[in-house]
């Protein structure tokens, strides 16, 4: 049986002062037996917000780094970095850092191996356009993305991760996959799992859907087969919203 996990993406927003607000907001009402809870924050905040969730269930989880140990990368951070400040997760692979900032399948590869070597858990973004939805591609864009990221990594570090599957065309819109369409995507993601490792394994791996996800559908998104949680934008920001995504 796999556990349900609920991420915040917080993007760049929140400064510490508001972080530790959020977290004295939601700390007397957030432990969830059945849910793994994740807040994903940018990096000024993540010790805070760690020690102000301190004795709590929820886990904190980085946006980014690079797959390097250390180096002349002038701005970036590395995974030995985040594991100090107490990360336990972090987002590999945003459909915002592949448009914006360069990042690649062969660099998101190299980002989730690093992960696992530090016992950092990856969240691996998937996911197609708008464009690439209606040429009747999603399929191939989604499973060539698994399997670039899955390259070289063995049966017993894949379980470790999570993927998420967010179609760029829902994020940050007010468009939301239908909870079928998100499934089909979700499904599809598992049976090529099935082709890689095998169905000990694919059965495993945690599947999320991502994409304007909100209190009023976190429900019926998360009671379709093979959607195992949600990584949510906008929704985790607010203490109340949140609560309510954790407690489906």
């Amino acid at each position: 049986m796999r556990k349900p996990i609920i991420a915040g993406n917080w993007k760049m927003y929140k400064t510490i002062s508001e972080a530790i607000e959020f977290a004295n907001e939601i700390k007397h009402d957030c432990d969830t037996e059945n849910v793994e809870v994740v807040i994903c924050a940018p990096f000024t905040i993540i010790k805070d917000l760690k020690n102000a969730l301190e004795g709590t269930n929820v886990k904190i989880g980085a946006q980014n780094f690079h797959y390097e140990d250390e180096g002349a990368f002038t701005g970036e951070i590395s995974a030995k970095m985040l594991r100090e400040v107490g990360a336990e997760y972090v987002i590999v692979g945003h459909s915002e850092r592949r448009q914006y900032f360069n990042e690649t399948d062969e660099t998101v590869n190299l980002k989730v191996k690093k992960a696992l070597s530090e016992s950092l858990t990856p969240i691996i973004c998937v996911g197609e356009s708008l464009e690439q939805r209606d040429s009747g591609i999603t399929e191939k864009i989604v499973t060539d993305q698994i399997k670039a990221a899955f390259s070289t990594v063995s049966p017993e570090e894949a379980i470790k991760t999570v993927i998420a599957y967010e179609p760029i065309w829902a994020i940050g819109t007010g468009k939301t996959a239908t909870s079928a369409q998100a499934n089909e995507v979700c499904l599809e993601i598992r049976e090529e799992l099935l082709k890689i490792y095998g169905e000990e394994t694919s059965e495993k791996i945690r599947i999320q859907y991502g994409g304007s996800v909100k209190p009023g559908n976190i429900k019926e998104i998360m009671s379709q087969s093979d959607i195992d949680g949600a990584l949510v934008g906008g929704a985790s920001l607010v203490a109340e919203d949140y609560l309510k995504l954790i407690k489906f």
